[in-house]
């Protein structure tokens, strides 16, 4: 498959062996994402060491992406009860002195002490990704009253927010910093940072990872976020659309435009952009999605996408390879039937290196000839980036003998990486290298035309300041 969009798979019980982890790697996953909020970090090591012994195996690069669990608010437990049944109109109590074990259907602890604080009378309070609904009717010291408006099974630690949005905690939690200063010792791509208020969240995780080579995704679950998306996307490489608590925030009936304006946000601002949550929630039990989710995946894809994101469909559902699988192939006839690409005004083109420049007008080039595919010959990973912030349907490849940037590629739309252990420095035997692994790929035949970037110091980071266009087949020899 040639699919340009690439696919996100959450790993969990269902896909953590190494077997599974192999098939949906065959099958199309580009990127693996760890959520701290079910796992820890020696079993993100584990699956991280996995991945690469898988990877290696099929020969085809893949990033990973660690997802903090941030400053969430959660209701604690029931003692041994699995759940409990939320009736209308009865009174429902929120108390943060409750410790663990104590709650009844009808009071719970929480845990956040200062909740009270936060509410006034009148409030709609959201559990369960807005299954449940309770409004407050009356706050006395430490405990929220409240009559439910909407009940339901509550099962324990189900995360809690405030309609309209208001309840975010500042900073970076405690265990978000052990983790990611574990995280950094396991050689990871990206980091996912979760509930993210504004653009200091951004820049604390970026201090604390200091020099290495880690990209910063932020992720906008908080009606506060919206207000603060320009800083946001400027201090982040990336935005995911994380439609569950944000839908539960500014209520669902506002995600469609939300997330539409936060895809074309990113793109003008040149960031990655990724969209989560739902997109193929039946096929936990089911083998096929519904219409309405292929809809949902066509539609991120159409709308300019770099990646969509699977979540409980790979990480706790009975057919993960499977949902994988239509995931790929919605995305592959998502872009070869829409033949209008989404146009989105760029900021103002500032070209700052000499790689930006070859990007670009690599691209440009392009697609305004014969081109049919470019081949990018990289050390960093910093030329095909910008060639896939621009908005085309020519294929990239780019080629790397450094393992993180060929990892850190895989989440590039319409990038296809390829690592190669050697290098020709020979220009004219690297043309030819690159050629024939394109050849060898399926990427071209002879006749065709394709564009080659390089640096002339080949082997030098930063250093891409040359394009040759050649004729597979019709090359000069060395």
């Amino acid at each position: 498959m040639r699919k340009r969009t690439k696919i996100i798979a959450s790993i969990g019980p269902s896909s953590s062996s190494s077997s599974k982890l192999n098939k949906m790697i065959r099958e199309g996953t580009d990127v693996f994402r760890i959520n701290l909020s079910h796992s820890n970090i020696l079993q993100a090591k584990k699956i991280v060491e996995q991945l690469k012994v898988e990877s290696d195996k099929l020969n085809r690069p893949v990033a990973t992406m660690i997802d903090l669990q941030g400053q969430k608010i959660r209701i604690k437990d029931f003692g041994k009860k699995t759940h409990v049944q939320l009736k209308n109109n009865d009174q429902f109590i929120l108390d943060s002195s409750l410790p663990e074990g104590k709650g009844t259907n009808k009071v719970v602890g929480i845990t956040y002490k200062e909740l009270y604080k936060h509410l006034d009378k009148g409030d709609e309070i959201l559990l369960s990704d807005a299954l449940i609904k309770l409004e407050v009717i009356g706050i006395k010291q430490n405990k929220i009253i409240t009559v439910v408006k909407r009940g339901g099974r509550l099962k324990p630690h189900q995360g809690l927010n405030k309609k309209g949005g208001g309840l975010t905690l500042r900073g970076i939690t405690p265990k978000d910093k052990s983790d990611l200063q574990q995280a950094l010792e396991i050689d990871i791509d990206y980091i996912a940072v979760s509930f993210v208020k504004d653009e200091r969240d951004i820049k604390e995780i970026k201090k604390l990872i200091g020099k290495k080579q880690i990209g910063v995704i932020a992720k906008i679950e908080r009606a506060e976020a919206l207000l603060k998306i320009d800083e946001i996307a400027d201090a982040s490489d990336g935005i995911l659309v994380a439609r569950g608590d944000l839908g539960v925030e500014i209520g669902i009936e506002q995600l469609p435009a939300v997330q539409d304006r936060l895809i074309r946000k990113s793109i003008a601002l040149d960031k990655i952009v990724i969209v989560a949550t739902q997109m193929m929630e039946s096929m936990i039990n089911n083998r096929v999605p519904t219409r309405a989710e292929v809809f949902d995946v066509a539609n991120a894809v159409t709308s300019g996408v770099d990646a969509i994101m699977l979540s409980a469909e790979t990480a706790i559902g009975r057919y993960p390879v499977d949902v994988v699988q239509e995931a790929c192939r919605i995305c592959e006839i998502a872009e070869k039937t829409n033949r209008n690409i989404t146009k989105v005004e760029k900021k103002e083109l500032n070209l700052t290196s000499v790689d930006q420049v070859i990007a670009f007008s690599a691209v440009f080039a392009a697609d305004n000839s014969c081109i049919k595919a470019i081949a990018c010959l990289t050390e960093t990973g910093s030329t095909p980036r910008w060639m896939s912030r621009v908005q085309s349907n020519i294929p990239i490849y780019a080629m790397t003998k450094s393992d993180t940037a060929s990892r850190r590629i895989c989440m590039y739309k319409g990038v296809y990486s390829i690592k190669i252990n050697d290098v020709e420095y020979d220009h004219a035997r690297a043309n030819k290298q690159v050629v024939d692994l394109m050849v060898e790929k399926g990427a071209v035949k002879k006749g065709d035309f394709v564009i080659i970037t390089k640096g002339d110091l080949m082997g030098t980071s930063g250093s891409t300041n040359a394009l040759k266009i050649v004729e597979v087949g019709n090359l000069v020899d060395a």
